[in-house]
């Protein structure tokens, strides 16, 4: 049984009920999304990749799993998880977390402005079950252990300097980080399903080694206001999502994505993507499988989620039909690409290039099944920008 199957089952049983560099246009989102026409039409047959795709879009792939990156003599990581881009000079860099245990870590492929792969390399090393992670207005990349009382690591994509664990981020089951530039903090998820919703608050913006952090407290509704409340002791010794009465639990949160005021979570175990306005201090759902009407849903395995400038947020399955799909600003969700022949991995690592024509992702464990099995793909086309 797969674990999202699991913990939705234990939900229903119990209750009988990214950063990602590119800003937002203050889209105001009317939850929950509904079913309907995709922005760039129908998915089209799988090509040779086995990916099905919009007319005008095609797929390579980057890397795989235990072999090496093409035109570098650098070994791929096993089971490809979250991951972002940066810029580089003229071309950028992808990187992506391994979410194996031991080892674990992560890794970066460097593009030219061809969108060649010109080198591979290891930016973190000797860690556990790197899971997704966020990117930092400063142009790190802070890569998260899900495991208990996991740390936050800050890496250099650009391969020049040795990681730093963060401590003072807390230690829980981390899954993804998302940064406010604007209110200087970082949107931590827990992927426990009775998990929390941090924050982040450095002591001097552009340092991490020191600051408070803070657990999101509202009421059990799916909708409402919200307060911060500092966490008394981070280190986890008492779970940090223990430590602070009336702190509003979230079943399984995985992807985070923060722009234009708004800090945009996907939780597993209930297949909900939820909204928190910062500026007014309220939530409210942008998504739940369970509240489509007219048809059957079409994002059933919520995992990773990035956003682009045009206001479209995409959100990766974890099982599902294997697919991306977009919800757009106008609270419709369609497929944008499905993979075949893979129902045993899941998807992840969404995030585009600086340009937004290229959108990367992994299928962490691919055609086989097992960590060692994973793809990297890059897909690119007419996208909204």
């Amino acid at each position: 049984m797969e674990r999202r199957t699991f913990l939705r089952g234990a939900v229903a049983g119990g209750s009988a009920a990214a950063f990602g560099g590119t800003l937002m246009r203050g889209a105001a989102y009317a939850a929950p999304a509904q079913p309907g026409a995709g922005p760039y039409g129908p998915l089209g047959t799988a090509n040779s990749n086995g990916i099905q795709l919009p007319a005008g879009f095609s797929s390579r792939i980057i890397a795989r799993s235990g072999q090496q990156v093409p035109g570098t003599s650098y070994t791929w990581h096993n089971a490809p998880d979250g991951g972002a881009c940066f810029a580089d000079g003229s071309g950028w860099i992808y990187v992506s977390n391994s979410e194996i245990n031991p080892g674990g870590g992560a890794s970066a492929v460097r593009f030219n402005s061809s969108g060649a792969v010109t080198s591979a390399y290891r930016i973190l090393s000797g860690t556990r079950q790197n899971c997704a992670g966020g990117a930092t207005p400063w142009n790190t990349w802070l890569s998260c252990e899900e495991v208990d009382r996991g740390y936050v690591y800050e890496t250099d994509p650009f391969g020049g300097s040795a990681a730093v664990r963060r401590d003072a981020m807390g230690r829980f089951k981390h899954e993804a980080a998302a940064a406010d530039p604007v209110r200087r903090v970082f949107y931590l998820t827990e992927d426990v399903s009775n998990g929390c919703l941090y924050r982040f608050v450095p002591a001097t913006w552009g340092n991490l080694s020191s600051g408070r952090l803070q657990v999101l407290r509202a009421g059990t509704a799916t909708s409402g206001s919200f307060t911060w409340a500092d966490v008394p002791d981070p280190t986890g010794a008492t779970p940090t999502r223990d430590q602070v009465s009336g702190a509003k639990r979230f079943n399984g949160g995985e992807g985070c994505h923060y722009a234009g005021g708004k800090v945009w979570f996907t939780t597993k175990g209930d297949n909900r993507v939820w909204r928190l306005d910062v500026v007014s201090n309220t939530y409210e759902l942008t998504y739940d499988d369970n509240l489509v009407t007219g048809g059957s849903a079409p994002l059933t395995g919520v995992d990773n989620i990035t956003g682009t400038s045009s206001g479209d947020l995409y959100v990766a399955e974890d099982g599902g039909n294997m697919e991306i799909c977009v919800i757009t600003p106008q609270e419709v969700v369609s497929p944008f690409l499905r993979v075949q022949g893979q129902s045993s991995s899941e998807i992840c690592g969404p995030a585009f290039s600086p340009d937004g024509r290229r959108l990367y992702f992994s299928s962490q464990r691919g055609t086989t099944g097992s960590s060692s099995g994973g793809i990297t793909y890059e897909v690119t086309g007419p996208f909204r920008t």
